[in-house]
Formats: C-alpha cells, structure tokens, sequence
C-alpha cells in the first residue's frame, strides 16, 4: 500500500517560516540602531515567538506592526489597515490536501498595523514605506513573470492533449480497408513471409526498434485422409459436417474441422448423450450406464472446454464427440474446429520424453472430434434441431436406442518455427513500463478464409497514426509494444513462450495488455472485455466514441463484462494478472454460460467484409476506441485503473453464487471498504497535478498494477484461471 505520509506537509510550520521571513525581509531597517545588540537580540526573539504564536492559533491570521521612532520594535492592538502594504495569508489547495504559500502565484499578504494615540508620521519612516512599495512592486514583478512561466509550463499537457485528439482523427476506414486488402493478398504465404512483411511495413512508418522472434513448437494438423463417423447400424459412413463420405463435397472448411492435439486411432463404442458434461450431468448418466470406453456426445459452453474433457476422462469416456446446440448459438450447424491446448508449446522439441518413444504428442487420452448439428441429431435420434420458442434444446429421447459408432481420427503433429513480431514506441517520462498491444497473423483456417487481417489491419493503422505525431515531437510516457504473435490458434504458442521468456520483467513492467484479436467478428453489438480494474476506461471510452449499431437501430448503453479475455491476451490475464481490454463486434452474448463458445473456431462467412462492414466503419470505430484506450494507459501521469471496481466484480460473483458462505460476503464488504478508501484518500489527491509528487505518483501506479496479481488461483482446475 502506498505510504500517504509523504502527500502531507507540515503546514503550521511552513507558513510561520515562510510568512515571517517575508515579512522580516521587509521590516528589517526598522530597528533602532542605538539599542543596545542585546535588547535587540530579546526583542527580536519575543517577536518571532508572538508571530508564530499568532499564526497557528486558528483564526488569528493578522499580526501587528508598527514603525515607532527611537523605540524598540513590538507588536500593539489597535488601528487600522495600512493602505500601503498588502494583507498576506496562507493558501489551501483545492483538495484540502496541502496548505501552500510559496507556490500559489495568486497569494497575498494581510496584516494590520495600529498606529499609537499622538504618534505622527516622520519622514523617515515614510521613506522606508516607499522604499519598501518599490521593492514590493519589483517583487512583484519578477513573481508575475514567475508566475507567467509556470502558466507555459501548464500549457504544455495540452499540446499533447492535441496530439493524442489527432492520433485518433488520423484514424480513418480507407485506410484500414486499404491496409486489410494488403494483409490478405498474404494469406496463402508461409508464416516467415508474413513475419518478414509486416516487420518491414513498420520500419517503414517510423517504428525504430522492430524485433522478430522465432520459438519452435510442435504443432498439430489434420491428418491425411479426413475423420471419419461410422453408424455400425445402419452401416453409413459421415463426415463431421454431416455429409456422407465419398461423395463430392463442395465445403472448403471439411478439413479444418478437427481437434487440435487429440488422440489418434479408432474406438468403436456406444454414443451416450452427457448434455454439457457437468459433474452433475455425469452423475445422471453414470447411475444408469456404464460410460467406460464410451463416446460422449458433448455440448460446448457452459464451462472450459478442457475442463469437461477432464472429467469425461476420469469417468473413464473413451471419446467425446463436440457440437454447439442452436438454442445456443444460430451458427451452430457450422463445422468447427478447436484446440486441446491450454497454452504454448505442448513438447519441448530438446526433451520430449514419452511422447517421442511412443511418436503420440495428443495432450488427452481421448479420441475427440467436433461435428455439426444436424450429424448430432442424427446421433442422438433427437426429434427437433433447435426449434421452437422458447428453443428446445437438443436431447436423446428416453426410449431411443444408443448408436454405436466407429470413430477414427487421423491428426499428425510435427515441430515447426512460430514467430512474433515486437515494435517498440519508446516512452520519454517512464521508459520502463510498458503498455502491450497485440494481434495475430495467424488463424485456423487458411487461404480465402483466413481472418487475421482486420485485426493486423487496425493494429497497423495505430502504429501509423502515432508515429506521424512523433515525427512532430510527440512521444507517450510509458513505452508501448506491439506484438503481432504467431501459432494463435493452436494454443496462443507464440505470446505464452514469449511472455514465458520474459515473466519477471513483465511482472515488473507490463502495466496493461490491449487485445486486438478479432476486431469485427460477425454481425452484432459493439461489446468490450476488460479485466475489473480497467471496467470504468471501457465504459468511458466506449461511450464517447458510440455509434448506431450495424443493424439500424440505436445501440443499448456499453455493454461491458470482466469475464476471461480469449486469445492471446490470456498468457498475460491469467498468467501475469496483467489487466487486459478488448473491443470488438460479436454475436457472443457476453455472459459466463455462452462465452465459452467462443472457444470453437467457426469459419468466418467469405463477404464478411462486403456483407457486416462494407465502408469499414465499424473498424474504423474499434481503432478509434482502442488507439484512445492506449493512449490513455500511455500518458495519464496516474494509471486510469479504478480499484473499487475490483471490489464490486468480487461482491456481485459472490453474491450470484449459490455456494458463497457469509464469511466471503463479509471479506469481499471489507475489501469493498478498503478500496474505498484507497481509491478517494489516496488516488484522488495524486490526480491533482499541485499535488502530485513523482516519487510518490510511479509507487501508487506500482500498486495498482498489481492489485489484480491478489486474485490469481494457483494450479487451478483445466481451463480455469482467476
């Protein structure tokens, strides 16, 4: 926690410094020279002790002065203001944090002076007040032209304040449209030519440290011939998307629809029908089957992926067939494809162990393999594909005779390079911490198909805007990386081994990843993804840049969650506990149960572009709200995290939580109260700039990088993080 003592001063005592010092410097011709030192020694002494007496005391903000000929120098009651000197008192600052005097250039003196019965006016004395009046008055001056420097000095966050507003107006649709043209003429190139070009187009926009790293990985394809689906029965042979084999397809995504890292092999077996296969869907089936060595017929979302396959292969399931009901999502008679991978290379190329010797690099024992909708059905003899209102979701009837299946899967693996590409905008103020901004330049699916483009196209599209202000002078506080990651949909290869190579200085460092991962995925509502600390930007951000919706009509308020980031920003999410954000377009409702259908990669429509945004402003709107977002992460001098929000995200989970005991209610109330506190007493003064302090300002932006480091769950369950 931070140490507040250092946003406080010593007020009393600076006032009584600095006030009796000015006044002394004014006043110091008027002692009687031919007193004795010693009496002018005591006088002086019991002068300064009445001035600081006076000036503590509340409510006591005048002292008294009198210039006296042939008489000692002491303070007296009575009189009036003296028209020639100006009243002095201390300043407060507008938060109550500080009390100034010295830097408040709009300060003024009050003291009065009582003047004795009888006393009249000399020359001398009124000499002096002239004197004094100049002196005041060329005091005044350099303090005016002090003063008028420091008001510069305060113009100049608004010069930026101007670069970073054309930062964002430099952002237009034609150009990301003309850049996304340029990235898919691409999409039929190896990963090294892809790599080579878009490090290349940023040195050539003014990005003057740009790295490539290659790390090796094993990665997993479809195999030779497709997978296969036999109904021993009624002996017929289907592809996963339905069709029967050895007729002619026209589907050019049959082959990308497998499961990445999956056992290979053959398995004849029962189809049992486990709905979502939660643990109490399994007890269902398991009081009345016995399910080892059986084929489950498995719905996606509800829960990670990874996480229900574990538990069919405890049960002892010996394959696990995938498909998304259409109550659950409109695409779902779509073939799809998803990994096994939860991050990074699976096998080490140097130390393969048992993987090698059995030359099987599947990270399950199960055969698995998704299929559509429509070949669901079929297996589960269901009456109804997603029909009806309310829909009604696909079951086995009770009386319908399980089919029996042969399942054969046909995946190959072998270790080739996955590259990155780092471009680094340097910071001027705090060099050392970074702002991450990543997208891909690899997807699932290849050639027409491939949808990395728009987010590679927006990406470079910032890069562009920011540095055309560098080039005139501008540069951001904290250092910002953009990184094009490679091996994305395999398993986020690229960003874990990088972010794995780099852990303890990112620990240190990273303040916040931006994800551009899939800008515009499919028609629908402009949604964000945001860890809790960066909920409130989100909001803000996204409210100021709102737009109609892509189908007419006016869109609701934001629509902001803090569920798990997908794609490459997980390494860092869940990893790290660096706060992330994502904008995008999609038709994924954003809520706990559907969300996790996002982890199958269905194949994008070919008039995405032409279809959903065909003047590109829809990804004209997602680079304006990202590129502010970073720039905001960038150059606020204190980081725009909101710790209350964390507080509040904890307290409404628990809340929904049948589960959550009254001691959790109570911890996540004081944790409520903490950051309460935190967030008005010790975040509010930092944000105003006469209060702020560097040293103090970089600890609390310290401190709320890693607020969010507290609620990362260590070995947690497969495909659950924080």
């Amino acid at each position: 926690m931070v140490d507040t003592q250092g946003f406080h001063s010593k007020p009393a005592l600076q006032v009584t410094d600095m006030a009796y010092r000015k006044v002394r410097a004014g006043h110091g011709s008027l002692r009687v020279r031919d007193l004795e030192s010693e009496e002018l020694h005591t006088a002086s002494l019991e002068l300064e002790w009445d001035m600081e007496k006076e000036l503590e005391e509340p409510g006591l903000d005048r002292f008294q002065l009198e210039c006296v000929e042939h008489q000692p120098v002491s303070s007296s009651s009575g009189g009036g203001m003296d028209p020639d000197l100006e009243p002095i008192q201390p300043s407060v600052s507008p938060h109550g944090r500080f009390e100034r005097l010295q830097e408040d250039p709009n300060y003024v003196s009050r003291f009065s002076r009582a003047v004795p019965k009888g006393q009249r006016w000399n020359g001398t004395c009124l000499a002096k007040y002239l004197l004094a009046g100049v002196g005041v008055f060329a005091l005044g001056l350099l303090v005016g032209r002090y003063a008028f420097s420091r008001e510069q000095v305060k113009v100049e966050p608004s010069a930026d304040t101007d670069g970073l507003e054309k930062i964002v107006q430099g952002i237009t649709a034609e150009k990301i449209q003309a850049l996304q043209r340029d990235f898919d003429s691409l999409s039929d190139l190896t990963e090294e030519s892809k790599v080579k070009y878009i490090a290349q187009r940023w040195e050539e926009l003014g990005l003057k440290h740009v790295q490539v790293t290659n790390h090796t990985a094993l990665l997993s394809y479809p195999g030779p011939t497709l997978s296969t689906i036999v109904d021993k029965i009624g002996n017929q042979c289907y592809l996963p998307s339905g069709a029967r084999c050895g007729q002619p397809s026209t589907s050019t995504t049959e082959p990308f629809a497998f499961a990445a890292y999956s056992a290979v092999g053959s398995l004849v077996a029962e189809v049992v029908d486990v709905q979502y296969g939660s643990p109490e869907d399994l007890r269902q089936v398991r009081a009345s089957t016995n399910v080892t060595n059986k084929i489950a017929l498995l719905k996606l979302g509800q829960a990670p992926l990874l996480y229900k396959l574990s538990l069919l292969a405890e049960v002892g399931f010996g394959g696990s067939l995938l498909y998304v009901d259409p109550c659950d999502a409109p695409f779902g008679n779509k073939t799809f494809g998803v990994t096994l991978n939860p991050g990074g290379n699976p096998f080490s190329q140097e130390n393969p162990g048992s993987a090698e010797r059995d030359n099987r690099y599947n990270l399950t024992s199960l055969l698995v393999q998704p299929i559509s909708a429509s070949l669901a059905k079929m297996l589960l003899s269901a009456p109804a594909m997603g029909q009806g209102r309310p829909c009604v979701p696909m079951m086995m009837p009770s009386a319908a005779a399980r089919k029996i299946i042969n399942l054969t899967i046909e995946n190959q693996a072998s270790f080739k390079t996955v590259s990155n590409v780092m471009g680094y905008l340097k910071g001027k103020t705090n060099p050392d911490r970074y702002v991450l901004v990543g997208s891909r330049h690899g997807s699932w699916y290849e050639g027409a198909l491939a949808d990395w483009g728009n987010g590679s196209a927006v990406m470079t599209q910032i890069i562009a805007s920011m540095t055309a202000q560098t080039r005139a002078g501008w540069l951001p506080d904290r250092t910002i990386v953009f990184c094009s990651w490679g091996g994305t949909s395999l398993g986020n290869i690229g960003s874990y081994e990088w972010g794995k190579e780099n852990a303890v200085v990112l620990q240190s460092r990273a303040v916040a990843y931006v994800s551009l991962h899939s800008p515009v995925r499919a028609p629908g509502s402009l949604q964000s993804i945001a860890s809790p600390s960066l909920l409130q930007l989100a909001t803000d951000t996204q409210k100021k840049h709102s737009m109609s919706c892509s189908r007419g009509s006016g869109c609701p308020g934001p629509n902001i969650s803090s569920l798990q980031t997908p794609g490459d920003a997980s390494f860092f999410s869940n990893q790290l506990a660096v706060p992330t954000v994502e904008f995008t377009y999609s038709e994924f409702p954003k809520t706990e149960r559907a969300f996790f259908l996002s982890e199958a990669f269905f194949p994008p429509e070919s008039s995405l572009g032409e279809t959903l945004d065909p003047a590109f402003k829809l990804h004209e709107t997602i680079a304006k709200i990202t590129a502010e977002t970073i720039l905001r992460l960038a150059t606020d001098p204190v980081l725009p995290f909101y710790p209350l929000d964390i507080a509040l995200d904890v307290q409404n989970k628990l809340k929904d939580d049948p589960l959550s005991r009254p001691d959790l209610l109570n911890m996540a109330a004081s944790l409520r109260d903490n950051l309460t506190f935190f967030q008005s007493e010790v975040m509010r003064p930092a944000n105003d700039p006469k209060e702020r302090d560097p040293a103090h300002v970089r600890m609390l932006n310290d401190v709320l990088r890693d607020l969010e480091k507290s609620f990362l769950i260590p070995n947690p369950l497969p495909g659950f993080y924080r």
